[in-house]
């Protein structure tokens, strides 16, 4: 039993528990072509997972914003916030699955969104005392896929990376969690979908509802086999 034991759950944010990509998506392109920029079709797939320094300085050096990548940043975040003003998009069965996960297991969250955004979306769930740490990865050295922000939650959780299973969407994510060392659960993103990335993951569900205690334990054990 002790070889596959599981410590922790760990969410993702954007495209899991709430759908949002889109919303970046239309947020970055509206801004990018408002100020001259030079938007291109896969520009919000490269950006997905990237920390916010990471996309800001993206959409000035690449896309070709003349703001700085902290004004950027700015005006992208405050868009989001209003956005979340009244209730985040959340994903049917997102907060009854939070709810599921953690009657069995710590909780924790490893997300792309700034810190401003994690914690409206945490609240307005009345989801954040449901979580033993929620982790931007604008706190961390680099984004997915590097597996910084899934290592840092796992270390404020206080438990082996290899003992926890995360909940992704994107083919970042995806690598970002098992770089980490984590069981990984895939629910492809239909607008986003992660490609190839999608076979690196032990398990692959078709919607957040199917997320169960069997599905984590069998995702679990797929990394021992």
């Amino acid at each position: 039993m002790s070889g596959w034991q599981i410590e922790a759950v760990i969410f993702d944010m954007d495209g899991v528990l709430i759908d949002s990509e889109h919303v970046w998506d239309e947020i970055r392109e509206n801004l990018a072509k408002e100020r001259g920029g030079r938007w291109h079709d896969g520009a919000q797939r490269a950006m997905m997972g990237m920390s916010s320094p990471e996309w800001s300085a993206y959409m000035h050096d690449v896309i070709g914003l003349a703001d700085t990548p902290a004004e950027i940043n700015a005006e992208v975040v405050r868009q989001m916030l209003e956005r979340y003003s009244v209730e985040p998009p959340w994903i049917d069965g997102a907060r009854e699955a939070i709810v599921r996960m953690a009657e069995n297991w710590t909780i924790g969250l490893a997300s792309s969104s700034n810190r401003e955004l994690i914690d409206r979306v945490l609240e307005a769930g009345g989801l954040t005392e449901r979580f033993g740490a929620a982790v931007s990865s604008e706190e961390v050295a680099g984004g997915k896929p590097r597996p910084d922000v899934y290592l840092e939650a796992a270390r404020r959780l206080d438990v082996d990376p290899t003992h926890c299973v995360a909940i992704e969407d994107s083919h970042n994510g995806i690598r970002s969690a098992k770089a980490a060392g984590m069981a990984c659960i895939a629910i492809p993103n239909p607008m986003f979908p992660p490609g190839d990335a999608l076979a690196e993951a032990d398990l692959v569900i078709g919607s957040i509802s199917e997320l169960d205690e069997a599905a984590v334990r069998q995702a679990r054990i797929s990394t021992l086999a």
